[in-house]
């Protein structure tokens, strides 16, 4: 009866996550506040029934490797690739690169100082603080223009591959001085050589599969790659992020003989087969991972006095220095995505990820759920000012 039981309660989160989407869409609250707060709710039904999620230390991690891996193969797969979005491109990129630049820096060194520790454990910590969240941003940027719909998958995307590339780097390398950055550009480079190798391999097998069943079998192929890539440090995401471009601008790539071996024109009429099933497959990891974090959260230390301080010290440097970036790119179309620096998955991720050895000691416990729960906030103001701003329907047509 308690296997029945469980499977009722996934079937419900599946469900009551599929009417937070919908409320979203419409009165733009982010459906992963929602979750959150669900997952505390749980918690707080859980201790009083004696129920407890079983392997829940080792499930988050995973749950959030998965999401990462899946949503930012998500956005990928809706970008194209054209010479008029170049400049796009590179503005995203030198946005992304100064933003976790000055920001790693400036949190780095509040944190060390406020808690006196050592600056290189200060500026790990900040790292996870510095990237935004591809899970949140791409998902709630629907009722923008396409240009700035296209900037925020690109600057996120961006930022979770680079922040996870600077946070290995820290971990790994740090101690070897330029040795180790030379060390890091080589194996960048491999890595940009084993991506583009993998997507020719993976298209071939796209091409050559007659099974019913063949589009999971790519995307599991696909995870085995980026979980062999880190277990060398390599920048795995590099990976998920070349295969999403790859795969929806194939025009670009096979050409001539190659056309004829992948069957490229095959290819084209199942890929929005695959965008669905990655979509999917992306909401229910997505999902569960929301909920869990907010059912591992001490809700008590959310009432820290300690722990908001440093949570509104965070946010006051993040988007600070957001504005004075984004008004040095000089484009006042983007303006309107400057509340758009969500932290969520990849934050939590990487937070988890630092080493015993490396972890601010005195850092508030619920420092990392109320940054989370602020910058969303942060986000859906910003939403809201833009809808009034411009008269757009917060539910846009699909």
């Amino acid at each position: 009866m308690r296997n029945t039981h469980f499977i009722i309660l996934l079937c419900l989160a599946v469900l009551l996550s599929y009417v937070f989407d919908l409320l979203s869409r419409r009165y733009r609250i982010p459906s992963v506040l929602l979750l959150l707060g669900t997952g505390m709710l749980l918690r707080q039904l859980a201790d009083y029934t004696g129920f407890q999620i079983p392997l829940q230390n080792r499930l988050l991690p995973v749950l959030g490797t998965l999401g990462l891996i899946l949503i930012v193969l998500e956005g990928a797969l809706e970008l194209e690739l054209s010479p008029d979005r170049l400049p796009l491109v590179r503005r995203a990129f030198r946005a992304t690169v100064l933003t976790i630049v000055v920001s790693t820096l400036a949190i780095g060194l509040f944190l060390s100082h406020w808690l006196q520790q050592p600056l290189v454990n200060g500026i790990l910590a900040a790292v996870p603080f510095s990237v935004i969240s591809s899970a949140v941003a791409i998902p709630s940027v629907r009722i923008f223009p396409a240009f700035s719909r296209e900037f925020v998958i690109y600057e996120s995307s961006l930022s979770d591959i680079i922040g996870v590339m600077v946070f290995n780097f820290i971990i790994y390398n740090i101690p070897g001085g330029w040795w180790s950055m030379l060390a890091f550009v080589k194996d960048t480079a491999i890595m940009c050589g084993l991506s583009v190798a993998c997507c020719f391999l993976l298209l071939y097998l796209i091409s050559k599969i007659n099974h019913s069943v063949k589009y999971f079998p790519i995307i599991a192929s696909l995870v085995l790659f980026y979980a062999i890539g880190k277990l060398y440090h390599l920048s795995s995401l590099l990976l998920v992020l070349v295969f999403g471009l790859f795969m929806n601008n194939t025009e670009l790539f096979v050409r001539g003989r190659l056309k004829r071996l992948l069957h490229n024109e095959l290819f084209e009429q199942e890929l929005t087969q695959i965008k669905n099933l990655t979509g999917e497959t992306a909401f229910l990891v997505r999902t569960f991972f929301f909920l869990l974090f907010g059912y591992v959260t001490d809700l008590p230390s959310l009432f820290d006095t300690t722990a908001l301080l440093g949570s509104l010290g965070l946010i006051t440097i993040i988007f600070s220095l957001r504005f004075f970036i984004f008004r040095t790119l000089g484009d006042r179309r983007l303006f309107a995505v400057i509340p758009i620096a969500p932290r969520g998955l990849i934050t939590v991720l990487l937070f988890l990820s630092i080493p015993e050895s490396l972890r601010l000691n005195g850092l508030p416990s619920g420092m990392l759920m109320l940054t989370v729960i602020l910058s969303v906030l942060m986000m859906t103001g910003g939403m809201l000012r833009y809808h009034w701003q411009t008269g757009k329907p917060l539910e846009p047509k699909l």
